[in-house]
Parts: C-alpha cells; structure tokens; sequence
C-alpha cells in the first residue's frame, strides 16, 4: 500500500467563530469593506493565514489602514470596525 500525505489547507477560526481559509476571504479585488471582510481579513493575519504585507498587496491597504482595523477590534470589538461609529470611539 502506498501511503499519500494530505496537503491540509491552513484553517484559522473567522470572526464569526467559523474556519477561515484562504478561498474564504474577500477577494482581492475587494472595493466595499464591510465590517466582516475587514474582520476576515484581520482574524487571517492574526492566525497566520496572511502576512501583514501580503494582506496589504492582495487588498491594496496601506500598513496604517490594516492597523487601523486591528487595534478597532482590539479596543472595541467588531462593533468598532463600524465607519459611522468612529467619531464615537475615538
């Protein structure tokens, strides 16, 4: 019997506490950021599935645009990525 290895995709846990692959983030070419892509996008550098810089050439961001995002989850949770609501939290 031969014996095959599995390629196992890379899988982090979304925002919405599902598995996250690649094929499951927005696409790249991506123009309207609701608040769960840019929550996608962010739980998938966090797990490892993207880099910082390879999330910013896929989605056109800028490091600061990215970073943005990360530390509206970290202080106010998804509810922060909101736009409207920025004023509020700041």
């Amino acid at each position: 019997m031969t014996t095959q290895k599995m390629k196992r995709e890379h899988v982090v846990i979304g925002p919405e506490g599902t598995p996250l692959t690649l094929a499951d983030l927005p696409k790249p070419d991506t123009v309207r950021w609701v608040i769960r892509r840019k929550a996608e996008v962010v739980a998938a550098v966090r797990g490892g599935l993207l880099t910082l810089d390879a999330a910013c050439e896929r989605y056109g961001l800028s490091g600061e645009e990215f970073l943005s995002w990360q530390r509206s989850i970290e202080s106010h949770g998804i509810a922060g990525l909101r736009t409207t609501r920025v004023q509020q939290y700041r």
